[in-house]
């Protein structure tokens, strides 16, 4: 089959196409025929060697790749009848895990890890949907804020972010988003109540809406210790990245949630009910570009380029 992946760290250009024999699903295991993978990220951060230790021992070539959308083409012993051959269905994949990541034209992946995909979503779009947002499922589920109470969100405009307004706006929560001018109306549209400037300042401007400073904070920009300054005493902050601020204490009381989407990659409920959420209308499939797998070079140089709106997307078509 053909696949993408690097022999030795580097830039996006020790990105290389590879033939690699056709896996075969072992037990509670499901073999899926790729038609598309989502370029996010974390891609960039193994393609880099951000992620060595975590595969020692492993040989190369390396895979990236956290999301895909396809076809079942096979299925181990023991798989849940929900599953079946032919069924088009997305999957989070752990590029770390035994198996390698989404780049490939088939690949094996836990059945818990594997949905059907949303009625009325091409492969591309479906292709988007599952890190991002159980991610942002996760860093809610993490600040557990009550319904009524005011949840700020950095990054907004990017994908993280905008699951995030969606799943906090379907949980009943005041949204309060930042936003680059051009960015504004993508950000209310995505169902922000109030949109603040974005910058390194942003936590002054959420303060200027809630004085007492948001109970929670989803920070999609990566802002760390520059985002506490927004938060409640007693108050969370979700990182998507791990936490940057220092050794010291967190001041005031506040809890920061390193949100680590892997841990939750076998909750088959949780990945069902997003499917669901972008079929009843709750979550929004966006997509920047569709690329020919063997382009995954200029895919990488793109998202490091930023400005995207949407997910870059491999095609394993052809």
């Amino acid at each position: 089959m053909k696949a993408v992946g690097v022999w030795e760290y580097g830039g996006p250009e020790a990105l290389r196409v590879i033939e690699l024999p056709d896996p075969e699903p072992g037990p509670g295991e499901v073999l899926i025929r790729v038609h598309a993978a989502a370029v996010n990220p974390t891609d960039t951060l193994l393609r880099a060697g951000a992620h060595a230790a975590r595969l020692t021992g492993v040989a190369p070539p390396y895979r990236p790749g956290m999301d895909a959308a396809g076809v079942v083409e096979r299925l181990g012993a023991g798989v849940p009848e929900r599953l079946r051959v032919g069924q088009r269905v997305i999957a989070l994949v752990l590029p770390t895990g035994p198996h390698g990541g989404a780049y490939a034209e088939r690949i094996v992946v836990p059945a818990e890890s594997v949905v059907a995909a949303p009625a009325g979503a091409d492969d591309p779009a479906a292709a988007t949907l599952l890190m991002n947002a159980l991610t942002a499922r996760v860093a809610l589920d993490a600040l557990a804020l009550r319904p009524g109470q005011a949840l700020a969100v950095t990054g907004a405009a990017g994908a993280f972010g905008g699951y995030v307004i969606q799943l906090a706006k379907a949980d009943g929560l005041r949204v309060i988003a930042d936003a680059a001018p051009a960015d504004e109306r993508l950000v209310r549209t995505l169902g922000a109540d109030e949109v603040v400037a974005r910058g390194d300042d942003v936590a002054d401007r959420i303060r200027s809406l809630v004085p007492d400073g948001v109970p929670g904070l989803a920070d999609g920009a990566l802002l760390n210790e520059r985002a506490l300054p927004a938060v409640a005493d007693g108050g969370g902050l979700a990182t998507v990245r791990g936490w940057s601020g220092g050794s010291e204490p967190v001041p005031r009381g506040i809890t920061v949630h390193p949100v680590l989407v892997s841990r939750r990659a076998d909750d088959t409920a949780a990945l069902q009910r997003l499917s669901r959420q972008v079929e009843d209308g709750v979550l929004t499939l966006r997509v920047a570009e569709v690329l020919p797998a063997a382009e995954a070079e200029r895919a990488h140089r793109q998202l490091a380029a930023g400005g995207l709106r949407g997910r870059l997307v491999l095609d394993f078509t052809a």
